[in-house]
């Protein structure tokens, strides 16, 4: 089976509450590359079945343009059968899952194979992106990027902080060996790197630019959003800058001059040596400018 990993690794990841018709109906023009429609936090209980509803129809409404996000929907991890079954669809990319551990990634695999079957979609064409959020899942995070569909993790830090009685400061010190941890695990299972946690501070751009700028140091390439503000900001940080385009061009065209010529041995221009793992890197920046994500 072909799953989706061939889903493009987005920057920006907008959280867009599913009961709110008018924020379903405006979230494809907020500029973000994925809109994640929102089953279960967002959503209070009494809510949940009209708010499955609206997910459902909206994305049924006409097929998928060109020019849309990617989009998700986060179902409950308690009702991920009754979720699947009203949102699977075309223009479905794939369901976000909370709580993610290996038992329920199989059930949700599962669901999403009926799903597409039910409809006639192609064999694992809807894709997952699963949240650690507990501590068994980050003990178990290699499975969990390893797991069916999955093509991307994402880190609940506000759950984590709670269930492990962290009290984090205000540069989250205290959860960046749990970043670490899903950054290898995405690594080790081949996949996109994971997309960091929202920024709850919604009035503070700057804040947001240097939370983001340390998420993209610690080996994140996107970031979630629950604000529409927050999504112009969250791009242009995941995105390379023209100076780094042009360094990184820089380094795989010296690189590929010296294998042309022979010597194996290629140099930038401020005299760095330039070796395999340097030149990996420079291929990262060129591919995340290409994809313009």
């Amino acid at each position: 089976m072909t799953v989706g990993r061939s889903v493009a690794a987005a920057r920006s990841y907008l959280y867009v509450p599913a009961d709110q018709p008018d924020k379903l109906a405006r979230a494809g023009d907020r500029g973000a590359d994925a809109c994640i429609l929102d089953l279960e936090d967002a959503v209070a209980p009494a809510y949940k079945a009209a708010a499955r509803s609206a997910v459902g129809a909206f994305l049924a409404d006409g097929p998928a343009e060109p020019a849309d996000p990617q989009w998700w929907v986060r179902v409950n991890a308690d009702t991920a059968a009754a979720d699947i079954a009203a949102v699977a669809g075309p223009r479905l990319t794939g369901v976000v899952v909370p709580k993610a551990d290996v038992d329920l990634l199989a059930e949700v695999h599962r669901l999403l194979g009926e799903a597409e079957r039910a409809r006639g979609l192609p064999d694992g064409s809807l894709a997952v992106f699963a949240l650690l959020e507990t501590a068994g899942g980050v003990l178990r995070a290699e499975a969990v990027a390893a797991a069916p569909r999955v093509v991307r993790l994402g880190l609940g830090e506000a759950d984590l902080a709670a269930e492990l009685c962290l009290q984090p400061g205000p540069d989250k010190v205290e959860l960046w060996p749990l970043r670490s941890r899903a950054v290898l695990a995405a690594a080790a299972a081949g996949i996109a790197p994971p997309v960091g946690p929202t920024e709850t501070v919604l009035r503070d751009p700057d804040r947001l630019e240097a939370t983001s700028r340390l998420l993209l140091r610690q080996g994140y390439r996107g970031r979630t959003a629950i604000h529409p503000a927050q999504v112009a900001v969250v791009n242009r940080v995941f995105s390379p800058t023209p100076a780094e385009v042009d360094a990184a061009r820089d380094v795989v065209d010296r690189l590929a001059a010296a294998e042309r010529n022979g010597t194996g041995v290629a140099v930038t221009a401020d005299g760095r040596m330039i070796d395999a793992a340097v030149a990996r890197s420079a291929r990262e920046v060129l591919d995340r400018a290409t994809t313009g994500r």
